[in-house]
């Protein structure tokens, strides 16, 4: 049973670094740019949860995906709608690093630099119930739950609307979806918008299970979402939510094994040794279609 828990709680974890993968990879999937703003916005999903504190957990919930979607959008405005070329790749990353620490640094600023503890949903996130002899936390399924919601949500979105449609389109090709009378600057809003709600929806879950908000989770769990997004290939969203699951894991089992501090080397081991065997990760086939991919 003591590993049925330990599997539960790996699941978890990985649950929460695929849905931040996903955010990444849905970005340079289309627009084969990387987002390094993308960890802040997860941050700042915890702290929308400090301010909805005393109000019904959904209530966070729809908060967070506004607020996160809003971000986004901020995101691609000031860091990449002016960098449209190829060889824009780099100033593009760069000038998102650089909102990403003007959200840090505005977020010290309001909430201070430590840990802010979290009382939304009251007791009843925290409390255990048994399934079989395996005990199980309310906040496990939640995050669980949100997760397969929202990732399901993400494939409808990508396979059975007009607007996955286009996003296919343009990471196709985002010259010929121009040409067929796609609005490539209205597709690349609407994925900043779904890829940062994903990210802020990921920090609420994180402030949920951890009972605390923090202006250094972007830093940490945020950069361990980029490992794993090159882990499962770069613009592959089987591989980001497959390697996060996969990561979370083994990082549980680590901590079985009393290797607890070794843990945090899981996913940078296992990014070395996969782009070593398969440098376009496991599950790229070399473009960065989404056709296959959600």
């Amino acid at each position: 049973m003591m590993l049925v828990g330990l599997l539960i709680n790996g699941l978890v974890s990985g649950a929460l670094y695929a849905l931040v993968a996903v955010g990444f990879t849905l970005v340079i999937g289309v627009l084969d740019k990387l987002n390094f703003a993308h960890p802040e916005v997860l941050m700042i999903g915890g702290f929308v949860a400090v301010v909805a504190s005393g109000l019904p957990p959904y209530y966070a919930f729809i908060a967070a995906f506004a607020t996160g979607g809003l971000l986004g959008l901020v995101v691609e405005f000031a860091a990449f709608r002016r960098f449209t070329d190829a060889d824009a790749k780099i100033t593009a990353g760069l000038a998102s690093m650089a909102v990403g620490l003007v959200l840090t640094d505005l977020t010290q600023k309001v909430f201070g630099t430590e840990s802010v503890s979290l009382p939304i949903g009251g007791g009843w996130l925290s409390r255990r119930f048994q399934i079989a002899g395996v005990e199980f936390l309310n906040v496990q399924i939640v995050i669980v739950l949100a997760t397969a919601i929202l990732t399901g949500g993400l494939h409808v979105l990508l396979q059975r609307t007009r607007v996955g449609r286009q996003i296919r389109a343009v990471a196709e090709s985002p010259v010929s979806a121009s040409l067929l009378g796609v609005n490539v600057l209205r597709v690349s809003q609407a994925v900043f918008f779904v890829s940062s709600a994903l990210a802020a929806e990921a920090g609420l879950l994180l402030a949920l299970r951890s009972g605390a908000a923090s202006s250094d989770i972007g830093l940490t769990f945020g950069l361990k979402a980029l490992a794993i997004m090159a882990i499962g290939g770069l613009g592959d969203l089987r591989g980001a939510m497959l390697g996060g699951l996969v990561i979370g894991v083994l990082e549980a089992f680590m901590f079985h094994l009393g290797l607890g501090r070794l843990s945090e080397l899981t996913v940078w081991l296992a990014m070395i040794v996969t782009l070593m065997v398969r440098p376009r990760g496991l599950f790229s086939s070399g473009t960065h279609g989404l056709e296959q991919r959600a």
